[in-house]
């Protein structure tokens, strides 16, 4: 008989994580190890147990999915981890590659498509879908920003005048028009209501951040 696939369910929200502990149980193939809500309890628990697969929630309180995957990786370089997401913004999908996640699902998928990604994933391969590798495969293709563009697009999102963002981030207007002539050519827009609709439609920067 083959040995069942342990599992890790990591969520900050108590109904996906029954939801899932549910369907993982049911299964012949799978044991459920353990779950957590939180970054710190997953990293806690995965020394205790070495699952064979974690599903992880990319956005949650403090470090998200990316940040926690990365530090298992850095830990146990053979962990695998398949990020759950409602996000699907190609920035979200390169920082989850980056980080070294092993998979990329909607939260919209069904069950039964996620399970079948816990054995893909447990079997040694990757799971993104042809949408998902597209938008990665757009990403690389891209010129990234730089930490100081990065920064100066997050305010204009939050609607600050050049002016209010010098102020904020120490800087000359003229040195914040620069960062945003260089952003709206990255992003190839126009102006800064494109960038922010493009940073926003690309996972770049959420509303929420």
């Amino acid at each position: 008989m083959k040995r069942k696939i342990r599992v890790l369910v990591v969520d900050d929200h108590a109904m996906m994580r029954l939801g899932l502990t549910e369907a993982i149980s049911g299964e012949r193939d799978m044991t459920l190890v353990g779950e957590a809500s939180n970054g710190t309890q997953a990293i806690q628990l995965y020394r205790e147990h070495q699952p064979d697969v974690v599903t992880m929630d990319f956005k949650m309180p403090g470090q998200d999915g990316a940040e926690i995957t990365k530090q298992l990786r850095l830990e146990f370089p053979d962990a695998r981890v398949v990020l759950l997401t409602v996000f699907e913004g190609e920035e979200d999908i390169w920082r989850a590659v980056q980080a070294g996640a092993s998979g990329y699902v909607s939260k919209s998928a069904e069950v039964e498509e996620l399970l079948e990604v816990v054995r893909r994933i447990f079997a040694g391969e990757q799971y993104f879908s042809p949408n998902v590798a597209a938008k990665l495969a757009a990403r690389q293709a891209r010129n990234a920003l730089t930490p100081r563009e990065l920064q100066v697009l997050r305010h204009i999102v939050a609607g600050y005048s050049n002016k209010e963002i010098a102020a904020k981030l120490h800087m000359s207007e003229a040195t914040v028009k620069l960062h945003i002539s260089n952003t709206l050519d990255k992003l190839n827009v126009a102006d800064r209501t494109q960038a922010a609709i493009e940073a926003v439609k690309r996972g770049i920067v959420h509303l929420d951040d």
